[in-house]
């Protein structure tokens, strides 16, 4: 029996850390690590496992030296934690096992793993605990091959603290059909969405319940609606019989392309199952910026009435926005600016675009010898890792200018009044107010009422969603949450 420690590392303060937020509602950590997870359901029943999160918990030397492997799994931001676990690993001598996308796409710059089980665990994890048990791990286990799914199982969720965490993670589909430039998802998991069969994606769901969650679940698909015809047609109606059978446990979350507001029937569907938010990447309101990037879904159409069209069928709309493509002209920040004001896109994560290994515009700017360095993971920290064709200064400075002002007060706070215009919440949705709820509105109220300056705005939306949008108040105190989070990140650039 060998004892199994998996580690996953800390995630610094940015716009996805969601920190400041947390802290008004006594969690930890927004989602617990769900590759980690599934990776232990996969090894050797008989095998001793624990799973510390450095987001929720320390990692002491004696949980090092207890394990035999330490596996250890992670992104691009998470890299200076990841190379200091590490690097204790190696200190105390204990064996280290890594995968994830982060090593997947450049193992070599990781000196001192034992074992890289790259791409997909589903095939290369097998391989190496086979030869791990004939007593011959090799260094490196990779594939280029994109498994079905039919073989992952349930993630192990006993290995979490569950109420140290704002929502839980679970997967549908891997791969996306589309193939923008800059993102690393196709060099990952493939254009040709894959997904798990609905009874095994009902079954997770119902794993969840029997383990007690009752709160948000995040569906991290590349793009959740790849494969529409078996979504109408198997998924989301499975998902609606469960949803209504178990009382709407679960309010999801997940991410999507722009052109979901072309069918009504798909939103509907997904509203009537229990969704709540979708992410979209809409990047730029520039069409030469979509062009340049190959998103063409986005072009041809007006964005912010789409945006507004998903609105008003019932799902709230996240957004990601980039600046710093080459078509990019100085007047683009104020573009940002007045899109994500006039859309009612409450959490815009906008950063500077960057190069991940592997991606298209990675070779083309290396072609081009643009590239300067690392990606760092971080969507907050002004970095890019290629020579931009605008001046540096300026998009950092245009860059600053579009957080600052659409994270003020007056401007975040002016855009969930639009959201609360436009939205319109489903009769499905039922706001379940618990004893820790109160708690959480009577500290909010005391940090955003009370203490923060400019708390005119929060007493304004108070009132306005308390009165003229009573069902909809939970979903704006949790958008004010949200702006406290966002301000102190815009506020310390």
């Amino acid at each position: 029996m060998k004892k199994i420690l998996l580690v996953y590392p800390k995630t610094p303060t940015t716009f996805y850390s969601f920190d400041h937020a947390l802290k008004l509602i006594a969690k930890k950590s927004d989602a617990p690590p769900l590759g980690l997870i599934t990776v232990a359901a996969m090894l050797p029943e008989s095998w001793e496992k624990r799973l510390i999160d450095l987001n929720v918990s320390r990692l002491a030397d004696s949980d090092l030296l207890w394990a035999d492997y330490v596996f250890i799994s992670g992104m691009s931001v998470h890299e200076k934690s990841f190379r200091n676990v590490i690097g204790r690993c190696n200190r105390l001598g204990v064996k280290v096992v890594a995968g994830g996308p982060l090593v997947t796409m450049e193992h070599e710059a990781f000196p001192g793993v034992d074992h890289f089980v790259l791409n997909e665990a589903e095939v290369t994890l097998p391989l190496f605990l086979k030869d791990l048990e004939n007593g011959n791990p090799a260094h490196v286990y990779r594939c280029s091959d994109f498994p079905d799914l039919s073989s992952t199982p349930i993630p192990r969720w006993e290995l979490l603290r569950m109420k140290d965490y704002a929502s839980m993670n679970i997967q549908y589909s891997r791969g996306c059909p589309h193939d923008c430039e800059f993102c690393s998802i196709t060099v990952l998991n493939g254009r040709r969405p894959r997904t798990k069969s609905c009874d095994q994606f009902i079954n997770e769901l119902e794993s969840l319940f029997l383990a007690g969650w009752r709160h948000r679940v995040f569906i991290v698909d590349d793009n959740f609606i790849g494969n529409r015809g078996k979504l109408k047609n198997e998924l989301l109606p499975a998902m609606i019989d469960w949803s209504k059978k178990r009382d709407y446990p679960f309010a999801f979350t997940t991410e999507v392309s722009v052109d979901i507001a072309d069918d009504r029937e798909l939103l509907d569907l997904m509203v009537k199952a229990g969704f709540e938010t979708v992410f979209i990447g809409i990047e730029t309101p520039s069409d030469d910026g979509l062009a340049e990037c190959g998103k063409y879904k986005n072009r041809g159409r007006d964005l912010v009435e789409t945006v507004r069209q998903i609105q008003r069928r019932g799902l709230m709309v996240s957004a990601g926005f980039i600046v710093g493509f080459d078509s990019d002209q100085p007047g683009i920040f104020q573009q940002q600016i007045k899109f994500i004001q006039n859309s009612g896109i409450v959490t815009a994560m906008v950063g500077i675009l960057n190069a991940p290994v592997g991606t298209k515009l990675f070779k083309r700017l290396k072609s081009e010898k643009r590239l300067v360095d690392r990606v760092s993971g971080d969507n907050m920290d002004c970095s890019t890792n290629f020579i931009p064709r605008m001046d540096y200064q300026k998009l950092v400075s245009g860059y600053r200018d579009i957080l600052k002002t659409i994270y003020s007060q007056n401007g975040y706070y002016e855009r969930i009044k639009i959201f609360l215009r436009e939205y319109k919440a489903p009769k499905e949705r039922k706001e379940r107010v618990s004893l820790a709820d109160l708690v959480t509105l009577v500290r909010l109220t005391w940090a955003l009422g009370i203490r923060e300056r400019g708390k005119r705005y929060f007493w304004k939306l108070f009132f306005l969603s308390l009165f003229r949008y009573p069902q909809r108040f939970p979903l704006a105190m949790t958008m004010a949450v949200y702006g406290f989070h966002f301000r102190q990140i815009a506020v310390n650039m």
